[in-house]
C-alpha cells in the first residue's frame, strides 16, 4: 500500500450519507424546485396540521436569515442571480402560511396549539394584545413605508440607468477588443455579464413589487383576522364576553403576523442590500469598514465631541467616556499611517503569502501559482504549473510598491495598459498581458523586465524622485542629485527632489517622474524585441481574427490545412517587427505573401516584396513636408557589395576590414550629424543589398532606417543629404 492510502483518514458514514444526499439533491434541484411551488400552491387550499405550520413558519424565519446573510457576503449582485425568483417563491410561501394559519385561527380559536404564533404572541410581546398591534404597525410602517418603498425605487432607478449605459458599454467592450486590450473570449464574458446585469436589474424591478403586495397583504389579513375571529366568536357563544374574544383572536392574529412580518422584513432588508451593492473585490463588511475608517480624522473628532457630552452637567459620563475612548484608540492607530499590505507582504515566512506571490496584482489577473505548498505533504507535488512562464514580467524591489497600488497613489497599471494600447497603434502587435509581482530578492528601488523569465532591461529609479535629462540645452546644470543613467536611452541623468523640478525645467533639463521612467523604458524594450514577442498562436490569432471581414484573403494566403503556410507569416512578420514596420495592415500583408510565397526563393526575398507593398506605410513615417531626406551609399561601394551578394549571397566578402572600420566610422558621424539636424537617419539603397546591409551595420548603428528604392512611392520627392563612403577623411558635410 502507497503511503497516499495509508495516510488516508476513512470518513464518517454520517458524512459519507451525508454527502451522497446532498450530491442528488443537486442533481434533481429542478425537481426538488417543482416540487416546492406545487407545495406551496396546495397549502392555499388544504388543512395543516399545526405541527407542520410550526415547522414551515420556522422554515420562513431561517429562509430569511439565510437570504440577508448572502446578501451581505456577496461581493456583486451578479453572484444572487437567482434573487429575484426567490423573491416570488418566498412571497408565494408567507402567502400560503398566513392563508393556512388564518384557517386555523378561526377554527379553533381558544384550542389552538400552534405554539411558535402563541410564542409571538405571548413572550414577544408581553400577552397584551394592544402592545402587540403597536409593534405590529410598527414593523409594518418600517417595512412597508422605509425598506420596501427605497429598495424599490432603487431597483427601478437601477434598471432604468443600467439600460441606459448599455450602448455605451457595449462599445467600450467593442473599442478595447479593437485595441488589443482583451481577446474574443474575454469580450464575450463581458458581454455575457452585461446581459445577466440587465436581465437582473429588470427583474429585480418587477420583483420588488412582490415585497410591497405582500406587504399590503399582511396588513390586510391581519385586519380581516381580527374583525373575523370578533365575529365568530360573538356567534359562536363559546366566550363570556366580548373582551375575551378580543384578546383570544387578536393575541393569535399579531402571534401570526409577527411570525410573517419578520422573516418579510428579512428579505426586504436583503433585497435593498442586494440592489445597493456594487461591485468591489470585498463583501458589504468588509467594504463599510474599510471605508468607515478611511478618514480617521472624522472618529477623532467625535471622540472629542464625546469626551465633552461627558464633561456637560446632567449627561451620563460613562457611556460617553467609554465611546470617546474607543473612537479616540481607533483614530489613533489608523493615523500611524501604516502600511499594513506591505507588512503583511514581509510576513510571508509567518504564514502569509510569500512575498513573490503577495505583490501588487498584474495587470489583467493574479499571480501565477508558486507552487504546491499549501497541499498535503504527503502527496506528490504538483509540479506542473512551475512550468508556466509569462511572456512578459516586471518585477519590482518592495520600495518601489507605491508606484503599482493604486490605494498609494500608483499608476503603473493603468500605464501598462495605455503602452498594450499604444503597441497595438504603432506596430500592430497584440502585447500580452504584462505581470506585474514585487520580488523580496532585488533591491528596494530595483526594476527588472523579463521576456520569458529572462531580464532584458532593469534599473534603479526612486519612486518619490524626479529623473532630470540633460537634452543638450541647459542653461545651469544641477550638482545635488543621485547621478544616474536614463534606462530606455543610456542619456545621462541625475534624480532630484520634487523641490528642485520647477528650477530644472527653467534651466532646461527634461524632467519626468519615476512611473513615466519605467513606462518608457518598458515600452522601447517591447518595440525592440517585438519580434521575440511575436509567437504562432499569437500570429493564428491575428489570422483568425481577420478572416472574419477577410475571408477571401485570409484563405488565399493560408489555405486550408496548410500548416506552414501559418509558419511563413509568422517568420515574415518577425522580419517586419525587427526592423520597427507596423504589422497592422495585415491584410495587405497575407495579400502580398499569397502573390508572392510561391515565387520568393526564401523568407528575406518575401519579406521584401512585403515590404514594398507596405512602401506608402514605411515611407510615411520619415516624410517631412512631402520631402523623403535621406542619405546613399557611394556608388563604388554599394556595387561592390552588390555583386557579393548575388555572387556568393553575403556581404561581408566585399570590403576589407579596414574599408569596413572606415565605412562604420563614417557612417556613425553621419547619423550623429543627423539626429543633431533633427532629421531620421534614413538609408536608401538597391533592393539587391538591403536586407544584407541592414544585418551588417544592425549592431553599429540600430537606430539606422535603411529603406529601398522599391519602397518610395512616385509621388514622393528624394533629397539626398549625405553619401556613405569607405575613405579615411572626415565625414560627408551635409548639402543644403
Amino acid at each position: 500500500m502507497s503511503n497516499e492510502d495509508s495516510n488516508t483518514k476513512p470518513m464518517s458514514p454520517v458524512l459519507v450519507f451525508l454527502g451522497n444526499l446532498f450530491t442528488k439533491m443537486q442533481s434533481s434541484a429542478d425537481l426538488m424546485l417543482a416540487v416546492i411551488v406545487v407545495g406551496i400552491v396546495s397549502m392555499m387550499i388544504l388543512p395543516l396540521p399545526s405541527i407542520i405550520l410550526d415547522l414551515l413558519m420556522s422554515v420562513n424565519i431561517a429562509v430569511g436569515l439565510v437570504l440577508i446573510l448572502t446578501a451581505t457576503y456577496i461581493q456583486d449582485a451578479l453572484e444572487f442571480s437567482a434573487f429575484p425568483s426567490l423573491l416570488l417563491i418566498t412571497t408565494l410561501f408567507r402567502l400560503a402560511l398566513n392563508i393556512s394559519s388564518t384557517r386555523l385561527i378561526l377554527l379553533d380559536a381558544a384550542n389552538f396549539d400552534g405554539e411558535v404564533i402563541q410564542a409571538f404572541g405571548n413572550f414577544v410581546v408581553g400577552g397584551n394584545y394592544v402592545v402587540g398591534i403597536i409593534i405590529f404597525i410598527i414593523l409594518v410602517i418600517v417595512q412597508f413605508m422605509v425598506i420596501t418603498k427605497g429598495a424599490e425605487r432603487i431597483a427601478e432607478v437601477g434598471a432604468r440607468f443600467t439600460l441606459d449605459a448599455l450602448p455605451g458599454k457595449q462599445m467600450s467592450i467593442d473599442s478595447d477588443l479593437n485595441a488589443g486590450l482583451i481577446d474574443e473570449v474575454q469580450a464575450k464574458n463581458r458581454r455575457e455579464k452585461l446581459q445577466k446585469e440587465i436581465d437582473f436589474y429588470g427583474a429585480m424591478d418587477g420583483a420588488s413589487k412582490f415585497v410591497k403586495g405582500d406587504s399590503i397583504a399582511g396588513i390586510i389579513i391581519t385586519v380581516i383576522n381580527i374583525i373575523g375571529g370578533i365575529l365568530i366568536g360573538f356567534f359562536s357563544g363559546e366566550f363570556d364576553g366580548i373582551a375575551e374574544i378580543a384578546e383570544v383572536y387578536t393575541l393569535l392574529t399579531v402571534g401570526d403576523g409577527l411570525v410573517s412580518i419578520i422573516p418579510s422584513l428579512l428579505i426586504s432588508t436583503a433585497s435593498g442590500i442586494v440592489v445597493t451593492k456594487a461591485a468591489s473585490n470585498d463583501n458589504l463588511g468588509t467594504e463599510v469598514l474599510a471605508q468607515f475608517t478611511n478618514q480617521p480624522k472624522a472618529l477623532a473628532i467625535t471622540a472629542a465631541v464625546f469626551l465633552l457630552f461627558a464633561m456637560i452637567p446632567g449627561l451620563p459620563k460613562l457611556p460617553f467616556i467609554i465611546m470617546s475612548a474607543m473612537l479616540g484608540s481607533v483614530a489613533y492607530i489608523l493615523e500611524q499611517d501604516v502600511d499594513w499590505a506591505l507588512l503583511k507582504s514581509e510576513a510571508g515566512e509567518d504564514g502569509g503569502p510569500a512575498p513573490d506571490d503577495g505583490g501588487p496584482a498584474p495587470e489583467g489577473g493574479g499571480d501565477a501559482p508558486a507552487g504546491a505548498e499549501g497541499e498535503d505533504s504527503s502527496g506528490p507535488e504538483d509540479v506542473s504549473t512551475l512550468l508556466e512562464m509569462d511572456t512578459l514580467e516586471l518585477e519590482i524591489g518592495y520600495g518601489l510598491i507605491p508606484m503599482v497600488d493604486p490605494n498609494q497613489g500608483g499608476d503603473l497599471l493603468n500605464r501598462v495598459k495605455l503602452i498594450r494600447r499604444q503597441i497595438a497603434l504603432e506596430l500592430g502587435l497584440v502585447v500580452p498581458a504584462i505581470r506585474i509581482r514585487d520580488n523580496m530578492q532585488l533591491s528596494p528601488n530595483i526594476y527588472s523586465i523579463k521576456l520569458r523569465g529572462i531580464e532584458i532591461g532593469s534599473s534603479e529609479i526612486y519612486h518619490d524622485r524626479f529623473l532630470a535629462m540633460d537634452p543638450g540645452m541647459v542653461i545651469e546644470r544641477i550638482t545635488d542629485g543621485i547621478q544616474t543613467t536614463e534606462p530606455a536611452f543610456n542619456l545621462p541623468a541625475l534624480w532630484i527632489e520634487e523641490i528642485q523640478r520647477d528650477d530644472a525645467e527653467l534651466n532646461g533639463y527634461t524632467v519626468v517622474d519615476a512611473p513615466s521612467v519605467v513606462a518608457t523604458h518598458l515600452t522601447e524594450l517591447i518595440k525592440r524585441h517585438a519580434d521575440e514577442i511575436l509567437g504562432r498562436q499569437d500570429v493564428k490569432e491575428l489570422v483568425d481574427k481577420l478572416r472574419e471581414k477577410y475571408e477571401a484573403v485570409v484563405n488565399s494566403s493560408v489555405p486550408e490545412g496548410d500548416n506552414a503556410r501559418l509558419g511563413v507569416i509568422q517568420k515574415v512578420l518577425k522580419n517586419l517587427l525587427r526592423e520597427q514596420v507596423s504589422i497592422r495592415n495585415l491584410p495587405t500583408i497575407l495579400e502580398t505573401i499569397s502573390d508572392y510565397a510561391d515565387h520568393a526563393k526564401d523568407i528575406a526575398a518575401l519579406t521584401e516584396y512585403v515590404r514594398q507593398g507596405l512602401a506608402r506605410q514605411i515611407t510615411n513615417e520619415y516624410v517631412q513636408d512631402g520631402v523623403l531626406k535621406v542619405f546613399t551609399i557611394d556608388p563604388t561601394i554599394e556595387q561592390k557589395l552588390a555583386d557579393s551578394v548575388v555572387q556568393s549571397s553575403s556581404i561581408h566578402q566585399a570590403l576589407s576590414p579596414q574599408e569596413a572600420t572606415v565605412l562604420f566610422d563614417n557612417l556613425n558621424k553621419i547619423v550623429e550629424e543627423l539626429l543633431v539636424n533633427g532629421i531620421s537617419p534614413v538609408l536608401i539603397c538597391s533592393p539587391v543589398i538591403r536586407t544584407s546591409f541592414k544585418l551588417l551595420v544592425e549592431r553599429v548603428s540600430p537606430q539606422l532606417v535603411v529603406i529601398s528604392y522599391n519602397e518610395v512611392m512616385m509621388d514622393i520627392q528624394i533629397d539626398n543629404v549625405a553619401v556613405l563612403n569607405a575613405v579615411a577623411e572626415e565625414g560627408q558635410e551635409l548639402e543644403s
